[in-house]
């Protein structure tokens, strides 16, 4: 006989899995923002430079976040983890597509979707809070956190945690 806690550990497992895939697949139906690596300074060299390049950029990346697309560029896949600005990627770069001089902040605008965050429906989580190097995640109250603009680096750490996937980055205004 199955305890009775187990029971409820693996209903809410499997809800939370269904969860997870409708979101994603909802997700993977939107447009897709190219999220580039914060190092460049000029975006038509990514289809120049790149194209004879064997993906350095890619194999220095300490987080392994750097993904070579099918037109040979590189973006940044927060999936797995996020973006420390370590200059790895940049002092990989032959081309000068990324270098040092050009480093700037990651260009998206990372945001917190009120619809699918579970703390914006009274859900006690922090899963985006904890794992954020700037503590650019403000909570109002103990359920409504929001994204500080002028505090978030948009390194993506929070990205992966969401366990709702909630968080979302779009192309900067």
């Amino acid at each position: 006989m199955i305890p009775a806690n187990k029971e409820r550990r693996e209903l809410f497992s499997s809800l939370s899995s269904s969860l997870k895939n409708i979101v994603k697949e909802s997700k993977t139906k939107e447009k897709k923002v190219i999220i580039r690596p914060p190092y460049f300074g000029d975006e038509n060299a990514f289809d120049i430079e790149c194209q004879n390049c064997q993906g350095v950029c890619a194999t220095s990346c300490q987080e392994q976040i750097i993904v070579i697309g099918a037109d040979k560029t590189p973006s940044l896949d927060f999936s797995k983890s996020g973006c420390t600005y370590c200059d790895a990627c940049a002092i990989a770069c032959k081309a000068d597509v990324l270098t040092l001089e050009s480093k700037a902040m990651i260009k998206v605008d990372v945001l917190i979707s009120k619809k699918s965050c579970m703390s914006w429906e009274g859900v006690m989580c922090f899963s985006c809070k904890d794992p954020c190097l700037e503590d650019a995640i403000d909570f109002t109250g103990m359920f409504k956190p929001i994204i500080n603009a002028d505090k978030c680096t948009a390194c993506g750490f929070c990205i992966n945690r969401c366990p709702s996937y909630a968080i979302e980055t779009k192309e900067c205004a």
